[in-house]
This record gives structure tokens, sequence and C-alpha cells, in this order.
């Protein structure tokens, strides 16, 4: 049985596309290899490996984080080990005020290629290695909104999705098609608008008719389970399953 006392290490590992050029040496993997390493090495076991995969360090809500602050408040947390002390994240206040937390409650902070080991007393230079980490994603945050804006200015489609009776051209994704299966569709939609429907009652003779909701149209089926020579698709009001 195991000890509900006994404090465990934690190898934490985060990503976002923040990262840039740095994002094939920062992967996920990269970063649990590196810190699987580090534990074993020093002895530091056991431990449980946390990430947040896609979330930027200007976020304080992550899944994996917020977890890891759950454990620390129930003193369950000895050491937490990281790759770089932005992995943490990039708001140099915050950061300061997490360190502060760990010592208060005896967690040790491990950030392996800034040689930062809080056991080992205090470092001069994490305060500056936060505060660059946020003027980082800063800087990084305003290049993508001027690539975005001058992409707009010329006239290019910046969203990822189109609307509803287009498809994207496949020699060109700034071009859109008209995509002739949901054209019917809203044809369709308007005619039923004309006769005086609502439109909970257009949903619900759209999904009698078992009209796909779009996202599936535009070739992203959410859910799809083969039954012999039938599909489950969605479709309908809000989300439902049917079989045909």
């Amino acid at each position: 049985m195991k000890n509900p006392n006994l404090k465990h290490h934690i190898l934490y590992a985060r990503l976002s596309k923040d990262d840039g050029e740095d994002s094939t040496s920062l992967s996920i993997q990269n970063q649990r290899q590196l810190l699987t390493d580090y534990a074993e090495k020093n002895g530091l076991t056991p431990y449980r490996f946390v990430e947040d995969d896609g979330f930027s360090g200007t976020r304080w809500n992550r899944p994996g984080w917020m977890e890891i602050m759950e454990e620390v408040e129930a003193g369950r947390v000895a050491t937490i080990i990281i790759k770089n002390l932005d992995r943490m994240g990039r708001d140099h206040l915050r950061v300061g005020l997490h360190l502060e937390e760990f010592q208060n409650r005896g967690v040790r902070l491990i950030a392996i290629h800034d040689n930062i080991d809080t056991s080992k007393g205090e470092d001069d230079f994490t305060p500056l290695r936060a505060l660059f980490a946020e003027w980082h994603a800063r800087d990084t945050s305003k290049k993508i909104r001027a690539v975005f804006k001058s992409r707009m200015e010329q006239g290019y489609y910046v969203n990822g999705s189109i609307p509803y009776g287009y498809i994207h051209d496949p020699e060109n994704r700034q071009n859109w098609l008209l995509d002739e299966e949901a054209a019917k569709t809203i044809r369709r939609i308007f005619q039923l608008v004309i006769e005086g429907k609502g439109v909970y009652q257009i949903a619900l003779i759209l999904e009698q008719e078992k009209v796909l909701i779009p996202l599936p149209t535009q070739g992203q089926l959410v859910h799809t389970q083969q039954h012999g020579n039938s599909a489950t698709l969605i479709y309908g009001v809000g989300v439902r399953l049917a079989k045909f």
C-alpha cells in the first residue's frame, strides 16, 4: 500500500508554439528524456512526469501546472525538476511568487540548464532569467501579430478554418472553391427560412434528413466508428450520434 505522506519528485515539461525555432530541441520527448536521466542519476526517486503540451508560458491555468500546485499545497512534493526556468512560465512576477512559495513549503526547484538548485541557496541571476523569459514571450507575440497584420493587409486569409459552403483549393489554400454538397444544404436552409421555420425546427429537419454538421462535412470527422458497412457520424441538433 502506498504511503499517502510520501513526498515525490515531479518532472515537468512544457512546450508551446511560442518556442518557435527552439521547438525541436524543447520537444516534450526530449525534455522528458533529459529530466528522467537527471532524476535517475541523482537518486531523485520516486518521480512523476507532468506535462503541458501546447500551452503558452504566459498562461498559468495550464492543467499540468495546476496539478503540480495542488500537490505542492497538499505537501506531497519534495522536488520540481524542469529543463529551464522559462518552462515554469514567462511572467517574472509570477515566477518569483512561486519560487517564494516553494521555499516556504520546503519544495526544492531544479532548473537543469540554468544551473539552478534552490537547495544550494539563491541564484542572483534567477530574477533576470525570469524577466528575459517574459520579454521573449512579449516579443514573440508582437512578431506574430505583425505577421498576421501584414498578411491581412496583402489580402491573405489568416484564419485556419473557412466558412461553411466553401473548401480550400488544393493547389492554393488562399483560394476558396464552392462546396457543391454544402451549397445544397445552404439553399435548403434558406428555403426553410422562407417557409417560416425557426432555427430549432430547421436543425431537427436537417437531422431527420441525416445532414452532417459542418465539421464532418469539411473532412474533419469528430468521431467515426465502423459497424460492418455502416459508419457512426455526427449530425443534427448539438452533437448527436446516429447510424446510417
